[in-house]
């Protein structure tokens, strides 16, 4: 759901958008947030810190719309403003573009091209949160990147966002390809990678089909999150998906004969994720840390050639909807209590 904060000090522009909008708003499509000048417009900011667009008039008292996109600018350069107005000559556009305005419409307000702009520049938001969510998630850049970079893809707004470190709910899995060790031992380098990125292009094509990310290459393993609605669920479909297809794969060449399989580790619950390295060295990984890591890594190494294991509670949200067999109880390290386990059929 989008949403969008009105500032105009015309209360009649509230009424007419709350019956433009309506059925957009009844389907919880966009929620509207409404403020009589600028002044007003931060602070509803301050308690809607998730807004995606701001529509604001430019004549208003206390603090015009101008004022405020220079505000804007300086607080959240990611958030976008619409102006409406009845100011409509081209000083006023050149000012209020030139202080990062997305879109200028001019009263009476047609709210047919209204809708489109809106809509526009929503899409325009989400393309720009994308793009900041794929350079988090990249660890090769953020392993090499440097304060010029930073400051030119957004400077300190962009780099607080790069750099923020926040608890989460998500799923992580842990993707080993078993015995591998032996073809390193015995192989060509050049076989021995070949091979190797062969493996991982399959895990990753099923991993990021399944709305997850790559966090790390450890070797010849994966380490994998997801995150969001359903998460553990889409690592599940995920991994049964690369347990499948590497068994499926016919031999790399006739001097190759080594037969694929991987264990799985797979943990729900909450983390913490955030930049964990060295500043000094420029060596940050964008990953995830904690208790619920640390199972699904010891639930991989627990694994066998073609097993999915999970712990019980992961189990308990997914039996209705997975084929699971229970294993019995394992000691995991650093835990107390014997772990319940269950493998992953299908």
């Amino acid at each position: 759901m989008a949403k969008i904060l009105v500032a105009d000090d015309e209360k009649d522009l509230e009424v007419l958008i709350k019956q433009k909008f309506r059925q957009k708003i009844r389907e919880r499509e966009y929620e509207f947030v409404f403020a009589v000048n600028g002044r007003d417009a931060l602070d509803k900011l301050a308690k809607n810190p998730d807004t995606d667009l701001v529509v604001t008039d430019i004549n208003m008292p206390e603090m015009d719309g101008l004022t405020l996109l220079v505000k804007l600018n300086e607080s959240n350069p990611l958030l976008k403003s619409v102006i409406v107005s009845a100011y409509g000559d081209m000083k006023n556009i050149r000012t209020a573009m030139n202080r990062g305005a997305f879109d200028f419409i001019t009263k009476p307000v047609n709210f047919d091209d209204l809708a489109i702009t809106m809509e526009r520049t929503l899409e325009h938001v989400a393309h720009l949160r994308q793009t900041l969510q794929a350079v988090r998630e990249n660890s090769i850049l953020k392993m090499y990147v440097d304060e010029n970079v930073l400051n030119f893809m957004g400077g300190q707004e962009f780099e607080k966002a790069l750099t923020k470190n926040e608890t989460v709910e998500a799923t992580v899995a842990f993707i080993d390809i078993c015995s591998f060790t032996s073809i390193s031992e015995n192989e060509a380098p050049d076989t021995v990678v070949k091979l190797l990125n062969s493996y991982f292009e399959i895990m990753v094509e099923e991993i990021l089909a399944q709305g997850g990310y790559i966090d790390k290459f450890i070797g010849d393993a994966i380490m994998a999150v997801f995150r969001d609605e359903f998460h553990l669920d889409r690592a599940l479909d995920a991994c049964i998906a690369v347990r499948d297809k590497i068994a499926a794969l016919p031999p790399f060449n006739d001097g190759v004969t080594f037969a694929p399989k991987v264990s799985i580790g797979i943990n729900s619950g909450e983390m913490i994720s955030g930049n964990i390295g060295s500043a000094s060295l420029r060596r940050l990984d964008f990953t995830v840390i904690g208790d619920s890591v640390n199972i699904a890594q010891r639930l991989q190494s627990a694994a066998t050639e073609g097993q999915i294991l999970i712990p019980e509670a992961a189990y308990e949200h997914v039996r209705e909807s997975f084929n699971c067999k229970r294993v019995g109880e394992m000691s995991l390290k650093n835990k107390a209590k014997a772990v319940v386990l269950y493998e992953v059929v299908g």
